[in-house]
């Protein structure tokens, strides 16, 4: 039992499916009750004793045709071949199956058929009657009109229904994917902003540091001096290890999303503030050679600093120039921290296809921090340079080295092709026109997308989308079908005609037959001179007209001599045979 109410239920669920909502419900009841009502009737005229069982049928195939659309239609075309009753509603289940069943296959047999069942069960209802090119005729007609042309409505507007809802669900991707870029630009700001104020500021308070440190130990300063250079030596230290703390945290945020190829450059994008921190201070304009103005500062800070230039120099890129500049800083800067008062050697050797940037410094001359005045604090490493520089590097299509030499001491090198491999152009390119392209393109996409999905389309694709397939709106392919059935349905009712005035003719028979049928005619020689005739047309006409002869076989045409006939009035000619010849013929009038 369990099993059969399991069954039972899934059966329900799938002919009737939810959500039914109160709107639903009232709407599919409705709808059954008329399609029900006009059943009944239509039975009735037909006079097939059918009214009560077609209106019920009507009524339930009119609920199931959401749920068991393909399945409604095959039993309502049936349906139809037996009585008119369901016509009404095959129209119902043509738009619901075109509309909701959506295999193409599935759908044209299901089609084919309900138009097969509905003609066969026609002809054998009708056969005897009606002529079954007529039938046959006249049934295509009205199930391409009543099924046919309903389904291929349904299922364009379900196309289209089903193109628009994929379309807004794209616009809304394209719309997440804006803003998307837009915080991937934002973050790439943030690492740009955090680089440079660590390598720029970073380096000057460096330089702040050591100048202060060797005045510190000047002997010539009194104490009150020498406690005055020290709180400024120690200002320094604090302000460098608050700027690395904020530059930590601009980092770590914008490390969730790396900047990558066509993002603002961060080896490019540091330009402005990063020269104009290095013009504040006098240390160059931030390019190759902005690295003599970094010696000279250096040196002015009590540090000895060799500047070696190798090679034929050669014009490079302003990203791969500006990362040379940055490579310098760091070192400068990191010589100054880890090894104060060593000596460094800046190198510039020029190689046939790149620059080769090196630093190098020794150990320092006694251990970092010890002064005068007591133990330096602690030195600030934000731990970012380095991972800094090997970033700008791989943007201009370099590689940066890092690491201790054999004496204790530490080398920096870099190599930069002369021809930077991305972000050669992306000098000032803020956080909107990073997002700009892909943004743009997002919003031509979504307008575009729309547009040809309710309007069928624009004459062109624009070009944030020309490589896209382009796609053909679904009413194109339903027009096509709907004008190929009314042209079918036009052919087929000039055929019905056609074939219905030649089925009257071989009703009639002429009046000049009439009269030149003599009485003692032999019945094969005027049978010969008479029409095959049609039950569609005589079928009314027996036993109509005088009484006939007694044991007289009689066969009755309608006339083509239709004067003096009333409306509702048929003209009929009778003749009638005995022993094999024409005994009696008769023209009479019957109402219809």
């Amino acid at each position: 039992m369990d099993v059969i109410a399991r069954a039972w239920s899934k059966a329900v669920r799938t002919a009737l499916p939810g959500p039914w909502r109160r709107g639903l419900v009232v709407r599919e009841l409705v709808g059954a009750l008329l399609i029900g009502g006009l059943a009944a009737p239509i039975e009735l005229v037909s006079h097939t004793g059918l009214a009560l069982p077609m209106s019920a049928a009507a009524a339930l195939l009119f609920l199931v045709r959401r749920g068991i659309p393909a399945t409604a239609l095959v039993l309502t075309a049936l349906a139809g071949g037996v009585g008119g009753g369901t016509l009404p509603l095959l129209v119902c289940v043509g738009w619901s199956a075109g509309a909701r069943v959506r295999r193409v296959g599935v759908l044209a047999g299901s089609f084919v058929a309900g138009w097969a069942l509905m003609t066969l069960f026609g002809v054998l209802k009708d056969a005897g009657q009606v002529p079954v090119d007529l039938i046959v005729g006249f049934s295509l007609g009205g199930y391409l009109l009543l099924a046919v042309l309903p389904a291929l409505w349904g299922r364009y507007r379900a196309q289209r229904r089903a193109l628009t809802d994929a379309l807004r669900e794209r616009n809304e991707q394209l719309v997440r994917e804006h803003a998307m870029i837009a915080h991937q630009a934002r973050l790439r700001e943030r690492h740009r902003i955090a680089q440079d104020m660590h390598d720029s500021l970073g380096h000057q308070l460096a330089l702040i540091s050591v100048h202060t440190g060797a005045l510190e130990v000047d002997r010539t300063l009194t104490d009150r001096q020498r406690e005055a250079v020290g709180v400024l030596r120690l200002a320094a230290v604090g302000a460098m290890r608050e700027l690395r703390e904020v530059v930590g945290v601009l980092h770590d945020e914008s490390t969730a999303l790396p900047p990558g190829p066509g993002s603002p450059s961060v080896a490019g994008a540091g330009v402005g503030i990063g020269a104009g921190a290095a013009g504040a201070g006098g240390v160059g304009t931030g390019g190759v050679d902005g690295i003599e103005g970094l010696v000279d500062s250096s040196r002015a800070a009590g540090t000895p600093v060799s500047l070696v230039r190798d090679g034929e120099r050669r014009p490079l890129a302003a990203s791969a120039g500006h990362a040379a500049y940055r490579v310098v800083q760091e070192a400068l800067t990191n010589a100054h921290k880890h090894a104060p008062g060593a000596p460094i050697t800046v190198a510039l050797r020029y190689e046939p296809d790149a620059l080769v940037v090196e630093v190098v410094n020794p150990a320092a001359p006694e251990p970092a921090g010890v002064r005068a005045g007591g133990a330096a604090p602690a030195v600030v490493s934000g731990g970012q340079g380095l991972t800094g520089l090997r970033e700008r590097a791989r943007l201009v299509g370099g590689m940066v080295h890092a690491g201790p030499t054999p004496g204790a001491g530490f080398r920096l090198a870099a190599v930069l092709p002369y021809r930077g491999a991305e972000g050669a152009g992306a000098q000032g390119v803020d956080a909107g026109s990073a997002a700009g392209p892909e943004a743009g393109a997002a919003g031509r996409v979504t307008d575009w997308a729309v547009d040809w999905a309710v309007d069928g389309g624009p004459g062109g694709v624009p070009g944030a989308v020309a490589g896209a397939p382009k796609r053909r709106s679904p009413a194109i392919g339903c027009a096509v079908g709907g004008a190929a059935v009314l042209l079918a349905v036009l052919g087929l009712l000039v055929w019905g005609v056609i074939g219905f005035v030649r089925t009257a003719e071989d009703s009639t028979v002429k009046r000049s037959v009439y009269d030149s049928l003599e009485l003692g005619t032999p019945e094969a020689e005027v049978r010969r001179q008479l029409p095959p005739g049609s039950d569609f047309f005589l079928r009314n006409l027996e036993g109509s007209g005088p009484t006939p002869p007694a044991g007289a076989d009689c066969v009755r045409f309608l006339s083509d001599d239709n004067g003096g006939t009333a409306w509702g009035e048929d003209a009929v000619v009778r003749f009638c045979f005995k022993d094999g010849v024409l005994v009696e013929k008769q023209h009479y009038r019957v109402k219809q």
